[in-house]
């Protein structure tokens, strides 16, 4: 039987992003990622690009956090976070050839 390994939480974003959005996007990732890695749990992050391969996301981010405690707070400041700078999170994900796989993640013991 497969264990879970502990309470660590795992959030993996990954995005199809067109080339002409790309720039935007990872402002708009880096300054998210600002402010993840002063929240109250976090242990690590990944912003990833796509180099080779057939995949169909070219953007990934990965954001290690201590427990699943942490995160309605980061939800709070993300948000607010967002709201200072202008950006409509979701009016950026409907533009055209973006796309969006989010989800939260355990390690498994294997």
């Amino acid at each position: 039987m497969v264990q879970e390994t502990g309470s660590e939480l795992y959030r993996v974003d990954k995005f199809v992003v067109p080339a002409g959005l790309r720039d935007a996007f990872i402002e708009r990732i880096e300054q998210t990622h600002a402010v993840l890695r002063q929240q109250e749990g976090f242990v690590r992050d990944y912003i990833l690009e796509q180099e080779s391969g057939p995949g169909e996301f070219n953007i990934v981010t990965l954001v290690e956090w201590a427990s699943a405690d942490a995160i309605g707070k980061v939800t709070a400041a993300v948000l607010k976070r967002h709201a200072e700078i202008g950006f409509d999170r979701q009016a950026f994900l409907a533009q055209p050839g973006v796309k969006a796989d989010i989800a939260s993640y355990r390690r498994l013991g294997i």
